[in-house]
């Protein structure tokens, strides 16, 4: 079977961040479709049943509007870069009761600076925020088993903004008072490139998001929402 992506993919990527704007995207659209956003929607629609195995209740869906693949189109609106377009592949596959990106999910990062699996959830909502840091507080056992499990730990490292002081309404001598702090409960492994061009990486994405299996099941506990 041959690889999802290719040295075409990056040179595409490169190239975009190198004449960002609309006219060179139009005029290279044809490139776009056939190294990025084809691949990455053949990508997805394969890894679907597997993923299905692992985590049946986060979905890969293979659309190029409100899927799994991100927008290619940046929202300029609050950043001060305002080029119109991202020079990554963006995937998430989210949870089935998740609407946008502050859901947990499993994600993929393809860019030419860097390359990541993530898996947690992004700057969860006042609400989820609070009962991840009240399961944290109430299940400590459990939160250390899965932030400290082998496979996961040895590969993923925790991420992301932290409050400097201690969240309203949890003790200042908390045992576990960093983990408390966070703000997003995301968790980084990056890829080298060689992963990404071959033909074993959509095997090779499963077992990787296979690792985090604890650390999304006490997040999905803690949101009162189903992992398997």
């Amino acid at each position: 079977m041959p690889a999802y992506f290719s040295q075409a993919t990056f040179g595409f990527l490169v190239e975009l961040s190198q004449n960002n704007g609309r006219e060179w995207f139009n005029d290279n659209k044809p490139r776009y479709e056939e190294h990025v956003r084809g691949p990455a929607l053949a990508f997805i629609e394969d890894i679907a049943p597997e993923l299905q195995l692992i985590a049946p209740r986060f979905l890969a869906v293979p659309k190029k509007v409100g899927g799994s693949l991100m927008r290619v189109y940046r929202d300029t609106r609050f950043g001060k870069d305002k080029t119109p377009y991202k020079t990554n592949i963006g995937i998430q596959f989210r949870h089935e009761v998740g609407k946008d990106v502050h859901a947990p999910g499993y994600y993929l990062h393809i860019a030419p600076q860097e390359c990541f699996f993530g898996v947690g959830i992004w700057r969860p909502d006042s609400t989820a925020l609070g009962q991840i840091r009240e399961a944290i507080r109430d299940k400590g056992d459990k939160w250390l088993a899965a932030r400290d499990d082998g496979d996961f730990k040895q590969r993923y490292e925790l991420g992301g903004e932290s409050l400097k002081n201690p969240p309203r309404g949890f003790a200042k001598d908390h045992p576990l008072l960093e983990d408390l702090k966070r703000k997003d409960f995301i968790a980084i492994e990056h890829v080298d490139r060689e992963q990404i061009l071959s033909t074993d990486f959509l095997h090779d994405t499963v077992i990787h998001f296979e690792y985090a299996t604890r650390y999304m099941q006490f997040l999905c506990g803690a949101l009162g929402v189903r992992f398997d």
